[in-house]
């Protein structure tokens, strides 16, 4: 469960809950908490030394010039962003809004770090690429859109996953980094690498209509991740955009949020959301402030760390034990039905995909209603279930398994792998 100071019964975008603890405790901390951070943030993260041999050009003095006459900013505060070095990870749904006014604003060096190409899908949300971009690297993308943006930033792009092997090296060369991932693995592993080089993680999340920010920063007085949610939840219990959907403003919302967030680490103003954490609700257009609170017990940035190095996180996440349930190719489940092998075919997504594509011969029994409705299955034939990508049927494949089907075998890749392998009349979404 996530440590919290305020907010009651609230489940985020990650499926947690909010918690209440007793009212004297919150006071106390979020008053301890909140003195500590203000004294923390009024200064820039960028020092005097950094920024004294930086000179705006007449180009960037007319670019920038809504920014110098506003007294929070000036001519020296947009030298420290000039100086300044932000890493975001990820080109997708928030990494798109959050590197584009990152470098709208004039933040000197901005590195990202991805290595997907760009799918027709991205598209709704993903406002970094265009059509056009289809099926290039999103990093090619980003580059030539950021860019036409402004010329005068310098972009490093690191074409690989963001691991335990390259991180550290990766992150040390940066002030800021903005997490804008969507997995829990790398969410553990940004956290932890940030921790151990005191570097703000600047966090972002979203699902369905609901999305939220907050700062990490154990050396500025607030918790890390590892405060909020000790432990990952269970593996696939927490459906992604492509099983849960997502509004596609949303993640502009939130990354521009984050971008908010970097700026004033940068410029050393304002309140930060150190020890807060924003949630937002696009179908009540509400925003709620829960307090968080740091934990002395924490194994990365507690009293007494027990990681100091970064772990093995998809063995942590549960990735590797939850992945292995038996499965087929979408090539082998095509044999299958060219030789009318006996066996059924179950479809655990939800009626309105099964509306949008389906395999023919498939049988429909929603993830939610497998368990219940096992008896309608054939004991004593093999049983293939499938979803849209393969992680909804691997859940449903242990649930058969825990009621006694010994024959039964996840699709691997679901119905986007037959599309894109055997049948490209299915559509895809």
């Amino acid at each position: 469960m996530p440590k919290v100071v305020a907010g009651i019964g609230d489940a985020g975008p990650n499926g947690y809950c909010a918690p209440e603890l007793p009212g004297s405790r919150i006071q106390a901390t979020v008053s301890i908490l909140c003195a500590k951070v203000r004294r923390n943030v009024r200064e820039s993260i960028i020092d005097a030394e950094r920024t004294s041999g930086e000179q705006l050009s007449a180009a960037e003095l007319q670019r920038y010039s809504r920014h110098l006459i506003m007294p929070e900013v000036t001519v020296e505060g947009q030298k420290r962003l000039k100086a300044a070095r932000v890493l975001c990870i990820g080109a997708g749904g928030l990494g798109s809004p959050a590197s584009l006014y990152l470098a709208a604003a004039g933040v000197g060096t901005l590195g990202i770090v991805d290595f997907d190409r760009v799918d027709l899908t991205n598209l709704q949300r993903q406002v970094l690429h265009g059509t056009k971009d289809v099926g290039s690297s999103k990093l090619a993308s980003a580059r030539d859109r950021l860019r036409d943006i402004n010329p005068e930033i310098e972009l490093k792009l690191y074409e690989c996953r963001f691991s335990s092997d390259n991180a550290e090296q990766i992150v040390a060369d940066y002030d800021v980094v903005v997490d804008g991932s969507d997995n829990f693995a790398t969410r553990y592993l940004s956290n932890d690498v940030c921790v151990f080089a005191r570097k703000p993680n600047v966090y972002g999340s979203v699902f369905r209509f609901e999305g939220q920010a907050t700062v990490f920063a154990p050396h500025l007085g607030g918790p890390c991740y590892r405060c909020l949610f000790p432990e990952p939840p269970p593996a696939e219990s927490v459906p992604n955009c492509a099983q849960a959907g997502v509004l596609g403003v949303l993640p502009g919302i939130i990354g521009m949020l984050q971008a908010i967030e970097t700026i004033k680490l940068i410029l050393g103003i304002g309140d930060l959301l150190i020890g807060r954490l924003l949630h937002f609700d696009a179908l009540k257009v509400h925003f709620r402030e829960l307090k968080l609170r740091r934990d002395s017990q924490c194994p990365v940035c507690g009293e007494n760390p027990t990681i100091s190095a970064p772990i093995d996180y998809d063995q942590f996440c549960g990735a590797r034990e939850e992945g292995m349930v038996p499965s087929i190719s979408v090539q082998e489940l095509k044999r299958r039905m060219d030789a009318i092998e006996d066996f059924e075919l179950i479809d655990v997504r939800e009626p309105f995909e099964f509306e949008i594509a389906r395999i023919n011969g498939a049988k429909l029994i929603p993830l939610g209603e497998i368990a219940e409705r096992a008896d309608e299955l054939q004991r004593e034939q093999p049983v293939v279930v499938h979803c849209h990508s393969g992680r909804r049927s691997a859940q449903a494949v242990r649930l058969l398994q825990q009621r006694g089907f010994a024959n039964v075998y996840n699709l691997e890749g679901g119905i986007d792998a037959w599309s894109d392998l055997i049948d490209s009349g299915v559509p895809k979404y």
